[in-house]
């Protein structure tokens, strides 16, 4: 870097970041005083974020509905939604918006720098010149407006914010953590919702919205982060030339305010709502709430990270243990929140009652003090700090970009003082010092100070109240009615007008010249070869391994694949069940505690999990195998404690422990149901595809709706099943774990192999020869089409079919028409006309198709814009230019960048489901060479997923039994 070419700005630090091999460099904007950070490598997903500090000052949803809004038009990019066209239309590797409690952030990234170049101008130019001044409309769009199409007509709230939150209030542990951070701060920015409470939302006014801007969304107030392989010099000079040189220094108020701290502990209680058909016991939250420090000491941000593994984290955390051996609720949640600039560590009692919370508070308190006088267990400690240690040095954060997520981490101390931009990136000395503590008092002072001493903290209750949606929108609907009543013609017009206009502007075509502004990359920009698949194929002792030879850095990503086909429809449940339980229940050798932290000393831990493959040349004849996996990750010379710990698992598991078994049944129930209420839209597809799709219905019995309800119903009946619960779980493990089932995925460099070479063979020779006798999974299908109740203020409305079953084949151009229907006709008809959060569709290489819903207000009218796909194909138009654009989002989604483990998984994958190298290059080939022609022909691959009519939507009480005649059966879970 040469700074002398950086003149329009001031260097005012640079250090080398050893822990991800980086090197940072602060600067500040002369002119504006905008902060910038640099974090250079040679990583070539780059990464570009902008954000601000937005304090709310109300629960209006303020900075949410501007993060929505500021990108629906800007200066350069006028047309209605930028946003969309660039995930139409781009590869980046990462496109969103996010607002927190005390900041709204806009990253982007992506490996092609010309492509990195747009994203930023487009976001720059969105926050810096957004078209909200302009046009009323993106704000009642976006945020919340008067719904009035007629006169006579009843009167109702609507916009997509207002709707997305509406679906995170209704969600219990969306309450309970809100209230706990406006409790602990009552007299700053987080006694505030940023994201909008329903009933706060409305209260919003146009003008309001446009003087947040005005204050906050200025370069003063900017955080600029930049990160990766890129010429620094020439993006720099851009953003000054384009953007920052246009405004003057301004002293904003924006600083985040610390709360003092309390005199003595606080308690509170609040309302959330249950279904009337749910049960008022064993309902309620109790919770244990506690600020610890500032994001700014280093120490101690992870010092508590490694406390809330022994706390509360790990399987046989010992604040966890207690608390269920106790008996106090279903599920114990919690941990340590470091998000805001005072983190807090929480213990939350799920599936309790009020009269628990007294002895809930007293065995916390108890163990604290327990841990404080005979001192935390050393294995603990190192266990702990080994698991965040491998996670920072692996740098995997699944589908995330890392440079995403380090400039995230930048945010946490960045954002609260300018001279601490680096204080969580460079972890290595940190976790020196922590290593050095272990065997000291530092850990019990720590518990001590923040947890048993401090008064600093507040004791949070939500108590269940069956109907209160039901009853919330029935007093919402007498207000409006009320509202509209008081009102003269004039204004009902006037209603009725801006109702009109917002659907005019909704409807208005898009200039051609506005479009054409968006910048977009060229079909010969796009890279025509997938990306290679590492499979090499090698037996040892009898045993199938298949090797991919990819740079790990050391790491060897080790994965046991169990054959489970021959268990048939009644066992499969089970085999769910036993998937659940191992890992988590005492040994032979080790207590479940001792166990997990074993593994974590030594490795990046063991987990499981089921899963299936379908031979793709020939779908609806061939059947499917189903797998047992367990995964494992460790440097390559603690490979030989993987395989020990495996066997460990697998070989030598207490399944006769009937007390831990019930335990983990309630924890996994409890999970399951929120698992369902928050992720609606998956839930409802998986459900309908299980209709006809005998896939579909094992996915169901082993970790789905049917699933939930067959450990409910274990658990009623827990003593006089739990026998022949042992019995099946036996019978099960002994079918699976069996060396001619077993197929070894194994990713490292070639050296890693010297590993499995020593240990496979001795653990092969362990598993299981007894006699066998199961029976073959043939399931009866049936089309239910059910409506799930709850209390829910959204809905959650999926349609499915199989497409291959009438003699629809599948062509790479389907991916291009997920990006057209979820970009285009979804998104315009389902959330923007609609005002649902989100809306999906899917069609994969097996047949299976679904659209879906998230969070929506509607549901008749859903199904009825579902139906209507088919004609919208037919008579799709598009320009070379549109067409080019839908086929580099396309792209963007198959060439998501790749960590080591998940080119590993990858290959793994193809491999079992036939997937050859040329039908990747096919796939590509019909993507890039489509036309519109093609596309309209795909109507009949929809046409055929709809004809199936197979629905089910999760949604509120009022709105399912509304529209009850869409279903065969409306019940609860």
């Amino acid at each position: 870097m040469v700074l002398e070419k950086i003149e329009a700005y001031e260097l005012l630090q640079e250090k080398e970041i050893k822990g991800i091999a980086s090197t940072g460099y602060v600067f500040r904007h002369k002119k504006s005083g905008a902060r910038v950070l640099y974090i250079e490598n040679n990583d070539s997903n780059k990464v570009f974020t902008i954000g601000f500090r937005t304090p709310p000052k109300d629960s209006t949803g303020l900075p949410h509905i501007l993060e929505h809004s500021v990108l629906c038009g800007s200066k350069k990019y006028p047309a209605k939604d930028p946003f969309v066209e660039l995930v139409k239309g781009s590869l980046n590797t990462f496109l969103n918006a996010m607002t927190y409690p005390d900041k709204t952030v806009y990253p982007v990234a992506s490996q092609n720098d010309k492509d990195f170049q747009n994203l930023m101008n487009v976001y720059l130019d969105a926050v810096f010149y957004p078209k909200i001044y302009e046009r009323e409309e993106i704000f009642r769009q976006e945020g919340w407006s008067y719904k009035l199409e007629k006169e006579e007509d009843a009167l109702q709230y609507n916009g997509v914010v207002y709707n997305e939150m509406k679906g995170a209030f209704s969600s219990p542990e969306g309450v309970l953590d809100r209230r706990i951070v406006n409790a602990l701060f009552p007299d700053t920015t987080y006694a505030n919702e940023s994201g909008g409470d329903p009933e706060e939302i409305p209260n919003l006014t146009y003008e309001e919205f446009l003087d947040f801007h005005r204050a906050y969304y200025h370069p003063s107030n900017s955080y600029i982060y930049l990160y990766g392989d890129l010429d620094i010099e020439e993006k720099l000079k851009f953003i000054d030339e384009e953007y920052l040189n246009d405004f003057e220094y301004k002293k904003i108020d924006s600083e985040i305010q610390m709360q003092e701290p309390f005199k003595e502990i606080q308690d509170k209680e609040f309302p959330y709502s249950i279904s009337q058909e749910e049960s008022m016991k064993d309902n309620t939250y109790l919770s244990y709430n506690r600020v610890v420090g500032t994001n700014l000491d280093k120490e101690l941000y992870l010092a508590f990270q490694v406390l809330d593994y022994v706390l509360l984290s790990s399987p046989g955390a010992i604040l966890k243990k207690n608390l269920i051996e106790a008996g106090i609720g279903k599920d114990i949640l919690g941990g340590y929140d470091n998000g805001v600039l005072q983190p807090f560590f929480s213990v939350v009692a799920k599936g309790a009652n009020k009269e628990d919370e007294k002895r809930f508070l007293e065995v916390i308190e108890n163990t604290l003090a327990e841990l404080v006088e005979n001192k935390i267990e050393l294995k603990a400690l190192e266990a702990g700090i080994n698991y965040q240690e491998f996670q920072y040095r692996e740098a995997d954060f699944g589908g995330y970009p890392k440079g995403l997520i380090y400039g995230l981490e930048v945010f946490d101390s960045w954002l609260y003082d300018d001279q601490s931009v680096f204080t969580h990136l460079d972890a290595l000395d940190t976790f020196a010092f922590l290593r050095e503590k272990i065997g000291t008092d530092y850990y019990e002072n720590l518990i001590q100070k923040y947890l048993i001493d401090n008064t600093h903290g507040v004791n949070v209750r939500v108590i269940p109240e069956q109907g209160r949606t039901t009853i919330l929108e029935k007093e919402l609907e007498e207000s409006l009615r009320l509202y509209k009543e008081s009102l003269g013609k004039e204004e009902l017009e006037e209603l009725v007008l801006k109702t009109k206009r917002l659907e005019e502007y909704q409807n208005e075509e898009e200039a051609l010249e506005d479009i054409e502004k968006i910048p977009l990359l060229k079909r010969e920009d796009l890279t025509k070869k997938p990306q290679l698949i590492a499979n090499e194929k090698m037996e040892l002792n009898g045993v199938p391994l298949l090797f991919h030879e990819i740079n790990t850095n050391g790491i060897g990503y080790l994965n046991f694949i169990f054959d489970t086909n021959g268990i048939g429809e009644e066992d499969l449940p089970y085999l769910g069940l036993l998937q659940g339980i191992l890992g988590l229940v005492d040994t032979k050798n080790y207590t479940y505690g001792e166990l997990s932290n074993e593994i974590n000393v030594h490795t990046g831990g063991v987990g499981t999990h089921l899963d299936t493959y379908v031979n793709v040349n020939d779908p609806v004849n061939s059947g499917f195998k189903a797998t047992f996996e367990v995964k494992t990750k460790a440097l390559y010379d603690k490979l030989e404690v993987s395989f020990d710990m495996v066997k460990e698992i697998l070989l030598h598991s207490n399944l006769e422990d009937e007390k831990r078994i019930k335990e983990i049944i309630s924890m996994s129930t409890s999970r399951l149901l929120m698992k369902f209420q928050q992720a609606g839209h998956s839930t409802a597809v998986s459900r309908a595809s299980s209709y006809s799709s005998v896939i579909g219905k094992y996915k169901e019995l082993t970790s789905g709706i049917d699933y939930y309800q067959f450990l409910a119903a274990l658990l009623e009946d827990y003593d006089n099943r739990k026998e022949e619960m042992v019995s099946k779980l036996r019978k099960i493990l002994v079918h699976v774990f069996r060396k001619e089932n077993l197929l070894i995925s194994f990713t490292a460099e070639r050296e890693g192999l010297e590993g499995i070479h020593k240990k496979l063979p001795e653990f092969t020779d362990l598993l299981f020869v007894d006699e066998r006798k199961m029976e073959a999974f043939q399931p009866v299908l049936e089309k239910k089409n059910e409506g799930f109740k709850s209390a829910t203020k959204v809905q959650y409305a999926a349609q499915c079919g199989n497409f291959m079953k009438v003699g629809e084949s599948y062509k790479g151009t389907l991916q291009i028409l997920k990006v057209i229907l979820g970009y285009d006709y979804l998104w315009q008809n389902i959330r923007v006309k609609g005002g649902a959060y989100g809306a999906m569709c899917g069609f994969n290489r097996i047949g299976e198709g679904f659209l879906t819903s998230y969070r929506d207000p509607n549901l008749k009218e859903t199904y009825e814009v579902y139906q209507n796909t088919v004609d919208y194909i037919k008579n799709f138009q598009a320009s070379d230019r549109e067409l080019t654009k839908y086929i580099i989002g396309t792209m963007s989604n198959l060439d998501q960048p790749m960590t080591p483990a998940t080119k590993g998984e990858r290959s793994k994958n193809l491999y079992l489901s036939n997937i050859s190298y040329e039908m990747l290059v096919k796939e590509r080939e019909d993507v890039l060479g489509a036309t519109v022609e093609e596309i309209r022909e795909l109507y009949k691959v929809v046409e055929a997923v709809l004809a199936a009519k197979q629905i089910c939507c999760i949604g509120s009480e009022e709105k399912i039994t509304e529209n009850k005649e869409l279903f065969n059966e409306v019940k609860g879970f």
